[in-house]
C-alpha cells in the first residue's frame, strides 16, 4: 500500500504511470518502421552471410565426396544433411569472428561513444532497476551501494534513482531484503534516491516485474538501466550510456558487453577466462554487422522508457506450456519489438565498466540452460510475427538453434556409428532399386575424410585462435593476462576442458529439448551464485546417465573397430568422465590452484577495478546468518513499521481467496510463540501472513 509513516518514511516515490499495452504479433499495424542506418550495413551483412554460405557449400561438397564413393545410402544422406546444418552454424561464427578481429584491432566498437568523448552532464532522469528473485540481500545491497557511491563521486547522483524490484517468494529472504534496503538507505543517507517494491504475485516473472515498474513509475524517467543480481557497473559507464540516449533520439536500447568476474571454482574461472579472451572479439563481430538491429541480453543495458512502453509490451502466446503462456526469454523478443517500432538497438562492445558473474558449476549452468532452452524454443511462436526486421528474425532463429543443434549433434554421432555398423556387418545391396551397374555399398574416402575433419576443427577452433592473436597485438592486454605463454596455456586448458564438457552439455540440452517438446514445463528456478560445492552423491545421481551412455558408446565403437573408438574418443571420454569432471570443476581448490600458477587469470583479477573491490568487501561485511522471518521482523520495531507500510493492497471484495493465507492465519491463532509459529507454517503460508495486516496483528500477540 506504501502509505507514509509519522516520520515520513516512504519506500517508493510518487507514481508516474505510463501505459504499456501488449503488442500484437500478427495482424494489421504490425510492420517494421524504417530508421536511419549506414548505407554500408547491407554490404557488411551480405559479406558475412555470403561468406558463411560459401564456406558451408565448400565443406558440404567435400563431405559429399567423402560419403558418395559408392553412392549415397539413406544413412549417408542423413549424415550429410546434418553435417551441412551443423557446419553452417560454426561457419557463421567463424566469419563473424573474422569481422570482430578486424574491428577489435582497428579500435572499433564505440560508434555511439567515441574514445575521448567527455563525460556528459545529464539533463534527464534514469532509473537503475535491480530485479530480485530469492537472491542474497547482502549481494544486492553491496552492488547498489557501490554503484550509488560511484555516481555520487562523479556528481551525477541527482540524475539517478535506484529501485530494488523484488519478486522474492522465500519469506526469510523477503524480510532480509527489507532490512537490507533500510540499512542501505541509512549507510548512504539517500531516502529520496533508493526505493524498494515487492510484488505479491510473480506474474510474467522478470518481464512482468519490469513491466509493472514501467506502468507505475515509467512516466518519471527518460530511460532505465537493467541490472542483474550479480551485476556491478562503473558510474562512468552508466553516465555514458544515459548520455548516448540523450544524444541519439532514435536509439531505444544499448547493450554493453559484461565482463564475467568473481569466479572461484574451476568451472567459473573457465567461463570468465573464455568470456574475457574470446568475448570482446565475438561482440565486436556481431556489432559490426548487426548495426542498429542488435540484440538484448536482459541486463547491463540501458533502455528508453517511452520506446519500451510503447513497443515492447509482451503478449501471451497461444497454447499450453511450455510453448504457450508468458514469454520466458523476453529479452530477444523485446529487442525485436523495439526494432519493429522504429527504435535502434545497439551493442557497444568497447565500452568498459560492465561486470557480471558466472554460475559456479556445470550443474548450476544446466539449471539456467533448462530455463533458457524453454524460452528460446518458445520463440518458434514469435519468429514469424508480422513486421519483424530480418536481422531480428535471425536473432530469434539463432536462439532456437543454440539448443536445437545439441540433439542434431547427437543424431549426427549416432548416425555415424550406424554407418560404421552397416559397413562392418551389413551385406551390400547387389540389386538396388533403379538401374545400377554396381552394388550399393556404404563406403567413404578415408583421405578426404581426414581433411574434412581437419578443416572442420579449424573452423570450430578458428575464433579462439583469432581472439588469442588479437590479444597478442595489444601489449597492455597481453601483459594483464600474464603474458603470451601463460595466456596460450590458459587457452589450451580451457579448450581441452570445454571439449570434455561439450558432450555432457550436448546430452543435457538434448534431454531438455525432448522434455520441452513432450510438453513439460521447467518452471523458473532461482540461480545459485555462490561456490559450486555439491555432494559427490548428488553429482553422481545427476550425471549417471551421461556416464552410462558414454561407456556404451565407447564399447560399441570398440566392437566396430578401434579406429572408430579413436575418432569418438573426445565424446566418449567427456561422457564417461562426466561425474568426476562435474565434481572437479565445481571445486574451489582446482580453480584457486590454477590462479596461483597464473593460469586462467584475467586482468580484472590482477588489477581489479575499485567498484569490484568495494563490492566484494561490502558483501563480506554485510553477509550474516539467516534469521527466520517471524523472529527477524518482530525483533526490530523499525523494520516492522516499514514492513507494514510496504504491504500490498488488501484483498478486494470478490477476489479469489488465498488458501495459504487462510491456513496460515488459522495456525497463527493456535500458536503461542514465534518459534511455534515458525515451525507450524509452511513457506507459502509464512509469506501469505506476512503480506496481510491480520497476520501481522496476530504475530504481535505471540511471545518471542
Amino acid at each position: 500500500m506504501d502509505s507514509v509513516t509519522p516520520n515520513g518514511f516512504r519506500a517508493l516515490p510518487e507514481e508516474t504511470p505510463l501505459a504499456m499495452p501488449a503488442q500484437a504479433l500478427h495482424g494489421r499495424g504490425a510492420h517494421v518502421r524504417p530508421i536511419s542506418s549506414p548505407g554500408h550495413m547491407a554490404a557488411r551483412r551480405a559479406l558475412v552471410l555470403g561468406a558463411a554460405v560459401a564456406v558451408t557449400a565448400v565443406a558440404a561438397y567435400q563431405m559429399y565426396l567423402v560419403l558418395g564413393v559408392g553412392g549415397l545410402t539413406l544413412l549417408e544422406g542423413v549424415i550429410l544433411g546434418l553435417f551441412v546444418v551443423l557446419f553452417a552454424w560454426i561457419a557463421l561464427a567463424l566469419v563473424s569472428s573474422l569481422c570482430g578481429f578486424v574491428s577489435l584491432i582497428a579500435g572499433g566498437g564505440r560508434r555511439l561513444d567515441p574514445p575521448g568523448t567527455k563525460l556528459p552532464v545529464l539533463a534527464t532522469r534514469t532509473a537503475l532497476l535491480m530485479p530480485c528473485y530469492n537472491e542474497q540481500p547482502a549481494r544486492v545491497a553491496a552492488a547498489l551501494q557501490v554503484i550509488h557511491g560511484d555516481l555520487a563521486r562523479l556528481g551525477a547522483l541527482p540524475a539517478f534513482d535506484l529501485f530494488i524490484l523484488s519478486d522474492t517468494t522465500d519469506p526469510d529472504i523477503w524480510i532480509a531484503e527489507e532490512a537490507a534496503f533500510l540499512a542501505l538507505r541509512d549507510r548512504t543517507g539517500q531516502d529520496n534516491h533508493i526505493f524498494y517494491r515487492r510484488r505479491a504475485e510473480n506474474t510474467e516473472r522478470k518481464a512482468g516485474n519490469i513491466a509493472d515498474w514501467v506502468r507505475r513509475f515509467g512516466g518519471g524517467y527518460a530511460q532505465f538501466l537493467i541490472l542483474d543480481a550479480d551485476s556491478v557497473m562503473m558510474g562512468e559507464t552508466i553516465i555514458r550510456l544515459a548520455g548516448i540516449l540523450e544524444r541519439n533520439p532514435d536509439v531505444g536500447l544499448v547493450q554493453t558487453l559484461p565482463v564475467i568476474v568473481g569466479g572461484e571454482t574451476l568451472f567459473a574461472r573457465m567461463q570468465q577466462f573464455a568470456g574475457r579472451v574470446y568475448g570482446p572479439m565475438i561482440a565486436h563481430g556481431i556489432a559490426w554487422w548487426h548495426g542498429a538491429e542488435g540484440n538484448y541480453w536482459g541486463h547491463n543495458a540501458i533502455i528508453r522508457t517511452a520506446a519500451f512502453a510503447g513497443q515492447a509490451g509482451l503478449p501471451t502466446l497461444q497454447g499450453r506450456k511450455p510453448f504457450g503462456g508468458h514469454i520466458m526469454s523476453h529479452d530477444f523478443v523485446e529487442a525485436a519489438l523495439l526494432r519493429r517500432g522504429g527504435w535502434a538497438v545497439h551493442m557497444l562492445p568497447a565500452l568498459p565498466g560492465s561486470y557480471e558473474e558466472s554460475p559456479p558449476s556445470l550443474a548450476d549452468i544446466a539449471v539456467r540452460d533448462r530455463r533458457w532452452c524453454q524460452g528460446n524454443l518458445q520463440h518458434m511462436g514469435v519468429i514469424l510475427a508480422r513486421g519483424l526486421h530480418p536481422i531480428s528474425r535471425l536473432h530469434l532463429a539463432m536462439g532456437i538453434g543454440s539448443y536445437v543443434t545439441a540433439p542434431l549433434w547427437l543424431l549426427f554421432l549416432v548416425t555415424g556409428i550406424l554407418i560404421s555398423l552397416q559397413a562392418r556387418f551389413v551385406l551390400p545391396d547387389y540389386f538396388p532399386a533403379g538401374p545400377s551397374l554396381f552394388p550399393l555399398w556404404p563406403a567413404v574416402d578415408p583421405i578426404r575424410s581426414k581433411w574434412v575433419f581437419i578443416g572442420t576443427m579449424a573452423v570450430l577452433l578458428g575464433p579462439k585462435l583469432l581472439a588469442y592473436a588479437a590479444l597478442m597485438l595489444h601489449v597492455r592486454e597481453r601483459r594483464a593476462f600474464g603474458g603470451a605463454l601463460r595466456t596460450l596455456a590458459g587457452v589450451l586448458i580451457e579448450t581441452v576442458l570445454a571439449g570434455l564438457i561439450a558432450p555432457v552439455a550436448m546430452l543435457t540440452q538434448s534431454a531438455a529439448v525432448v522434455s520441452i517438446l513432450a510438453g513439460r514445463d521447467g518452471g523458473w528456478q532461482p540461480q545459485r551464485r555462490d561456490d559450486g560445492g555439491i555432494s559427490l552423491a548428488q553429482t553422481a545421481r545427476q550425471y549417471r546417465v551421461h556416464t552410462a551412455i558414454g561407456l556404451a558408446l565407447g564399447l560399441a565403437s570398440y566392437l566396430v573397430s578401434p579406429s572408430l573408438l579413436l575418432w569418438m574418443s573426445p565424446v566418449v571420454l567427456g561422457l564417461a568422465l562426466a561425474i568426476p569432471m562435474a565434481a572437479w570443476t565445481a571445486g574451489r581448490g582446482p580453480g584457486q590452484a590454477l590462479r596461483r600458477a597464473g593460469l586462467l587469470r584475467i586482468p580484472e583479477e590482477e588489477a581489479p577495478p575499485a567498484v569490484l573491490v568495494e563490492a566484494e568487501r561490502l558483501q563480506t561485511e554485510l553477509q550474516g546468518a539467516e534469521t527466520p522471518a517471524f523472529r527477524h521482523l518482530m525483533s526490530d520495531a523499525r523494520l516492522l513499521t516499514a514492513h507494514a507500510v510496504m504491504l500490498p493492497p488488501p484483498r478486494s471484495r470478490g477476489a479469489p481467496f488465498n488458501p495459504a493465507l487462510l491456513m496460515g492465519l488459522a495456525k497463527l491463532e493456535e500458536a503461542l510463540t514465534l518459534g511455534a509459529a515458525t515451525a507450524a507454517l509452511t513457506r507459502q503460508e509464512t509469506a501469505a501472513v506476512l503480506a496481510d495486516e491480520r497476520g501481522l496483528a496476530l504475530l504481535r500477540t505471540l511471545t518471542p
